[in-house]
């Protein structure tokens, strides 16, 4: 394993009992995939920003953050007792061109508690992989990648999740000079596409079916009665993977760098970078301003995890042993996808059956909202009050072309009178959200964080938690996004 890095010193340990029960279970693995390290110390850490629903999901107490060496933790300058932290390695697909080795550049991974989630630090110094980077977090990136990952799961989207943020004054130079942050991400597991790309392209086949074989016993064990399981898992993370794509385009969420990388196992939405959810409705929308080709454009974005799939399938090759196998275990994600979506989109239209013309009505109304660039989320919260009130004119009020929305909603209004309209009109309030990130929202909140504020950050965190409720008080945040959101600009450093 290559780490000419030099590591730092090992972390004091904590003695506060803040998470138990440390499993370890990828650490079991070997180090064939990992460097074992400790975070480097954050200097003058603060709380930024908590989540309460995670740190009930690991078991923490009430009080966790006002318990002794709490912030030190999850700083990373001190680790919790049986944590035994670690940066794996891997390998990837990026913008398409295979780029060698790659691996957690700056994530520690401290180990898995006996809720079942892995525990990881991002941000916490360089590893041994991170190549010519500095291993940190700043602090902008770190308030989206925490209030996204909360609102994801909120919107009941598969995704990371994140317990806080730790901010500090230390400079950290991206396009200009920013203050460092740790975000504390946990999951069930963060193992990647990346990591059996990395054992495959060196041939190291007795590793990549150890991990294989970890990965189903852990997190897919029904694939082990099948005839061979490791197609069996091909073909179960390609369906986990169509439905998170569903997911995605349904709510209009562009990941913005669906690198082979950046794709977990277990069909999680993982690694938030330049993510944008759709402002104007542009099936060509590419939020990642390092995107130049557009290759991760909301509209490239299955294609994509379908080629990313590929790649996927050829590493486990050499365990599965039969091409055309290999490839059958892939043939079902096209139609798991189609009807995933096709599901969420009859739910945001308040379709409660499959019927004949629901996908031309589905691919008419995407046309109109394309050519009039409609607001997305307004739309569908619009079109949910009107199904509610039986009085569409602010629908309307959306679309330059008036003509072309009126057939849409005789078409629309003849399949809806199928259905009954007031238990239609609860699905959609409870499908369409109210409130999601937009990008200006969470520059809002990092304006006001760089200077200490971090209320912001509290009441946009509230409001998505129940983005299907709408708040008295709070309507700017559904409302259309200000001239300035146009020229935000969100890159990879991002």
């Amino acid at each position: 394993m290559p780490a000419s890095t030099v590591c730092p010193p090992p972390a004091p340990t904590s003695s506060v009992p803040l998470l138990q029960g440390w499993r370890n279970g990828f650490a079991a693995l070997g180090p064939a995939f990992f460097t074992e390290l400790a975070p480097t110390p954050l200097p003058a850490p603060h709380w930024v920003g908590p989540s309460a629903e995670v740190a009930a999901l690991l078991g923490l107490p009430a009080d966790w953050q006002k318990r002794g060496d709490a912030l030190e933790v999850f700083a990373g300058n001190a680790l919790p007792a049986g944590s035994r932290p670690l940066a794996s390695v891997y390998s990837g697909h990026q913008f398409g061109v295979w780029a060698g080795q790659l691996g957690d550049g700056r994530a520690i991974l401290l180990g898995e508690t006996a809720s079942g989630q892995e525990v990881q630090l991002k941000g916490c110094g360089r590893t041994p992989y991170s190549r010519m980077g500095d291993g940190r977090a700043v602090l902008r990136s770190s308030i989206r990648e925490f209030l996204c990952s909360e609102a994801m799961a909120a919107l009941g989207i598969p995704t990371t999740r994140a317990l806080c943020i730790t901010g500090s004054p230390q400079p950290v130079q991206r396009e200009e000079l920013e203050t460092a942050a740790v975000v504390t991400r946990v999951a069930p597991s963060f193992i990647r596409f990346g990591h059996f790309e990395h054992f495959a392209a060196r041939g190291q086949h007795a590793e990549l079916r150890q991990l294989a074989d970890y990965v189903i016993a852990r997190y897919y064990p029904d694939c082990r009665g099948q005839a061979s399981a490791y197609a069996a898992l091909l073909r179960a993370v390609s369906e986990r993977t169509a439905h998170l794509m569903a997911q995605w385009q349904a709510v209009g969420f562009c990941h913005g760098v669906m690198n082979t990388d950046n794709m977990s196992i277990l069909g999680l939405t993982i690694d938030y970078g330049p993510f944008q959810f759709l402002d104007a409705f542009d099936p060509g929308h590419i939020c990642n301003h390092s995107d130049t080709q557009g290759r991760y454009a909301y509209d490239r974005q299955p294609g994509v995890a379908y080629w990313n799939l590929l790649c996927l399938a050829r590493a486990l090759l050499p365990l599965i042993e039969d091409v055309e196998q290999a490839q059958a275990a892939l043939d079902s994600f096209e139609p798991v996808f189609v009807d995933a979506f096709m599901q969420r989109l009859r739910a945001k239209l308040g379709l409660r059956e499959a019927r004949p013309g629901d996908e031309a009505l589905v691919d008419g109304l995407q046309r109109l909202l394309s050519a009039g660039r409609v607001d997305y989320p307004i739309f569908w919260r619009r079109l949910s009050h009107a199904v509610a009130a039986n009085a569409f004119e602010p629908v309307r009020d959306l679309f330059a072309d008036r003509a072309g929305l009126d057939a849409w909603l005789l078409q629309y209004k003849e399949l809806l009178a199928l259905d009954y309209r007031a238990q239609s009109a609860d699905l959609m309030l409870k499908t369409n959200p109210c409130y999601v990130l937009r990008n200006h929202l969470a520059e809002e909140a990092i304006g006001a964080a760089k200077l200490g504020d971090f209320s912001k950050i509290q009441t946009l965190q509230g409001l998505l938690a129940s983005p299907f409720e709408e708040r008295a008080g709070h309507e700017a945040y559904a409302d259309f996004p200000p001239d300035w959101a146009s020229h935000i600009t969100i890159s990879c450093s991002s």
